[in-house]
């Protein structure tokens, strides 16, 4: 039974989400604040958080700071038609997606599904050796879907899901181009939509992450207008 973690200083939201989501079978546990959330994810962490980005004490983009230095689970931020440029931000420090208030709680249940088969499956909880589960090893880069273990010239780089599986999106056909539809085919489902942006800001990370065990990665190309490519190096 999966452990969600709801995040938000609106107690309305958190009764009627957290009961929604007990009837679809998840294990829910609330915080009204950041801070209170944190001292219990230093604790025992959850399968996965959905945070409210405007909450006192500790807001959402601090809690996700935090979390990401320890952690590479599934985070979804809640956010309000205002929160325009705080969900771009939450995008380039690791969030995995965003859903905006007021917003449908079966959208929320469906987008958190979404995002633990794609965990689980990175995990290693789909077997059989298929695309998706077979290890990639593209010049200095080497994959384990299986493991969900990256590493650039033998050195470890922890990844989110997203990120894992834009990187591997990528690796796979070196030389080709992706553009931003079909990554976002890769790192959403057919869930919600989301902007080029949101593929651009994951992209900005994953080379930020890359490049903090390598300041001379250039193996993903931007063609401008067009998407990403991976050239083998």
């Amino acid at each position: 039974m999966p452990k969600i973690a709801l995040v938000d200083d609106d107690r309305n939201i958190l009764t009627s989400v957290a009961m929604t989501l007990e009837a679809e079978g998840f294990e829910v546990e609330t915080y009204n604040d950041g801070q209170t959330a944190l001292d219990a994810f230093n604790k025992k962490l959850p399968d996965m958080a959905v945070l409210d980005i405007k909450m006192p004490r500790m807001d959402g983009m601090d809690l996700l700071q935090r979390l990401r230095q320890r952690t590479t689970m599934p985070v979804i931020f809640l956010t309000s038609k205002d929160d325009e440029i705080d969900e771009v931000l939450g995008l380039r420090m690791g969030a995995d997606g965003y859903v905006k208030k007021p917003f449908s709680q079966r959208l929320l249940v469906e987008r958190i599904r979404a995002l633990l088969r794609r965990q689980d499956a990175v995990a290693g909880d789909v077997v059989g050796d298929t695309e998706e589960t077979k290890v990639i090893e593209r010049g200095e880069l080497r994959m384990d879907p299986l493991r969900h273990s990256v590493t650039w010239k033998g050195l470890e780089v922890s990844l989110t899901v997203t990120e894992f599986l834009l990187l591997q999106a990528l690796a796979q056909r070196p030389g080709f181009v992706k553009s931003c539809d079909q990554l976002m085919d890769v790192a959403y489902d057919d869930q919600v939509y989301v902007d080029d942006r949101t593929i651009d800001s994951h992209i900005k990370r994953l080379r930020k992450k890359m490049r903090s065990v390598d300041d001379d990665f250039s193996a993903i190309e931007t063609l401008y207008g067009i998407g990403y490519r991976y050239n083998e190096e």
